[in-house]
């Protein structure tokens, strides 16, 4: 599907940092500490024995604010600018993973080397005379079937363009690793044949056919074609009128083959995103297990069964690389964390729109299920792990916080809880430590529900239905053990349970300063078996997460309005968080407004003096860092 372009709703946070300030940490904010306290013992374990060290030749932007904007992610892939909706063109070449996506109509580029860290390249497929360019994937011809390459291998593009109304199948092809790309002169390859959606074809190699096939979105199905070279192709198939959810348009399908886990057994997987409803509170994703015949696919569940690939709000148009070698043997997918209730109106600037964790996609056959499919984050991630913080195995209790002295707004969080039929705890993230500002994660097990609580996460207000919650039906093993998965970014969780049989993922968009952790213990019995903390290091500066040099400094609020004689707080931190997080504090005129650190050392409180405008600047003692932010006294 295309991107469309809207106005940005927020600027950027007034932060200024000061000349001599060292590399930004904006993400994995955390707090280095030894303690012992009523809850269980904290502690930190040894760092990992091998230097953390990028693949190379990649090289971190040398510029001290790159991607520290409010509410930028820091191991998510974005867009410096512009939107960024549905991943595109997605394909393993030569040493590096080509993610294509969705730019207002066009294809936008990044590589990598290792699903973590990117580089921007510019937009590699531009609209053109037969219309804008939507959807599409990316297959390697290695055996030159296209004769694009002379005998040579190389990179071609199946790509939906659309002009007028009208939806056709185009192809472009590249020489030079995905560089420079030239539309084939006989496009359109598949022209409409009458029909008002049909795009997002997905191309694959069909061994057992030795034929290029290829299953495009029409409407509230999928339709197969084959083809011997990428440009004459003949309609086989279709599937799914009748079958799995038809709440909305059916988009971006993906077909693959993967093993049962365990079993010795093949079976295929056709996947789908479903737009924008009613019925399902937004777009949202499912998918089918069974047979593929080189011209069509056959389901092995009844035509009423609906798998969901995601029970959060924020994981759309989902589709996996092409042609992983087979050393490596993974089939690995992400998605768009956004949702087409509110595509490009959260409160982001420059940027609009990022990518989920990349997920490695198994099947397993669960028992009183059947074959589902499983995702897991893939194993590149933990190169990004700081020094990890773990708690001892211990019984929650009630009004006891354990996890209450780890921060952080960038990290990795692995539980595992023992808990009893009746039990229910709130695993809360983002917090601001007055109960304003928290998305929580809560379970029940009385229910069977994992949920997700976003209607306090922050700004929500961008989208009438935003602050919501929204669950997956979530099981403990037979022996009570309940395993999650978390991934948090500064605008983004992702949560896996029953070992990523079931996944929760959406958008948030926190204070900056909202960086506390809670856990909470409702009704019932609940044991904290494990907790991991692992800090995450930014993948667009070269920065240490446990480091305790001070290098920039938050500031909660762009700007404050206080009335004379009245008062307002601010919250502020030093980054990374295991730096000393005192600041000096000082007002730009005494007349309109005065400046004292909170009680508890956490901001600065502000009281109004005169009408008029000041700035407040915050540093470091050492006066190497700094910060400021506006205050405009008014008369009441």
């Amino acid at each position: 599907m295309s991107g469309f372009p809207r106005k940005s709703k927020l600027t950027l946070a007034m932060i200024v940092i000061g000349a001599a300030a060292v590399l930004a940490i904006g993400g994995a904010m955390w707090r280095y500490f030894h303690s012992v306290s009523s809850e269980g013992s904290a502690g930190i374990t040894n760092k990992a024995e091998e230097a953390y060290a990028p693949p190379a030749p990649f090289k971190f932007n040398p510029t001290a604010n790159y991607y520290t904007e409010r509410y930028r992610p820091q191991y998510h892939l974005s867009v410096e600018s512009g939107n960024m909706s549905d991943p595109n063109g997605m394909v393993y070449y030569k040493g590096e993973y080509h993610q294509f996506y969705q730019n207002s109509g066009q294809w936008g580029h990044a590589v990598s080397q290792d699903l973590v860290h990117w580089e921007q390249l510019p937009v590699a497929l531009m609209r053109d005379e037969l219309g804008e360019i939507w959807s599409g994937s990316a297959v390697v011809d290695w055996n030159d079937t296209s004769g694009f390459f002379h005998g040579k291998s190389g990179l071609v593009a199946i790509f939906t363009h659309f002009q007028g109304g009208l939806q056709s199948q185009s192809i472009a092809y590249s020489s030079d690793r995905g560089r420079t790309w030239t539309k084939y002169e006989g496009n359109p390859v598949i022209p409409n044949p009458g029909l008002k959606d049909f795009r997002d074809p997905k191309v694959i190699w069909h061994e057992a056919s030795k034929r290029w096939v290829m299953v495009v979105s029409v409407d509230n199905h999928v339709r197969f074609y084959s083809s011997p070279d990428l440009r004459t192709w003949t309609e086989t198939g279709e599937f799914g009128i009748d079958q799995g959810s038809h709440a909305a348009v059916w988009e971006c399908p993906d077909l693959f083959e993967l093993p049962v886990d365990g079993s010795g057994k093949r079976k295929w997987v056709l996947t789908l995103s479903v737009g924008n409803n009613e019925a399902t509170k937004g777009s949202t994703a499912q998918y089918f297990i069974g047979e593929f015949d080189g011209k069509t696919f056959h389901n092995d569940n009844p035509a009423n069964t609906v798998l969901w690939t995601d029970y959060g709000k924020d994981f759309y148009a989902a589709v996996s690389y092409s042609d992983i070698p087979e050393k490596d043997g993974r089939r690995i997918w992400l998605g768009w964390m956004s949702n087409w209730r509110y595509p490009f109106t959260m409160p982001t600037d420059p940027w609009k729109g990022n990518m989920s964790i990349p997920r490695e996609l198994i099947l397993r056959d669960i028992p009183g299920e059947g074959i589902r499919l499983i995702q897991q984050p893939v194993k590149e991630l933990d190169s990004l792990r700081g020094t990890a913080l773990k708690l001892e195995a211990q019984q929650l209790a009630v009004s006891s916080n354990v996890f209450g002295k780890w921060r952080g707004t960038s990290y990795e969080l692995n539980t595992t809880f023992t808990v009893s039929a009746d039990a229910a705890f709130a695993l809360k993230v983002r917090t601001d430590g007055t109960g304003a500002e928290e998305t929580a994660i809560r379970y029940n097990a009385a229910a069977g529900k994992l949920t997700i609580d976003r209607s306090k996460s922050g700004v929500v207000s961008f989208e009438p239905g935003f602050a919501e919650s929204f669950s997956a039906p979530v099981k403990p093993s037979a022996d009570g053990r309940l395993p999650l998965r978390i991934y948090v970014d500064e605008d983004t969780l992702e949560v896996f349970a029953e070992d990523g049989a079931k996944v929760l993922s959406a958008i948030m968009f926190p204070e900056p300063t909202s960086n506390g952790l809670s856990l909470e213990l409702e009704r019932g019995s609940v044991k904290l078996d494990e907790a991991s903390f692992y800090p995450m290091r930014s993948v667009w500066r070269d920065e240490n997460p446990d480091s305790s040099v001070p290098s920039r400094i938050l500031i909660g609020k762009d700007s404050v309005d206080v009335a004379v004689g009245a008062h307002a707080t601010v919250k502020s931190s030093v980054l990374p968080l295991a730096a000393p997080q005192q600041l000096e504090w000082m007002s730009s005129d005494e007349s309109v407004a005065k400046v004292t650190r909170s009680a508890d050392g956490s901001g600065v409180d502000i009281s109004g003096i005169g009408a008029g405008q000041a700035d407040l600047i915050a540093k470091t003692p050492d006066g190497k860092v700094t910060a400021k932010m506006s205050v405009f006294v008014y008369k009441p």
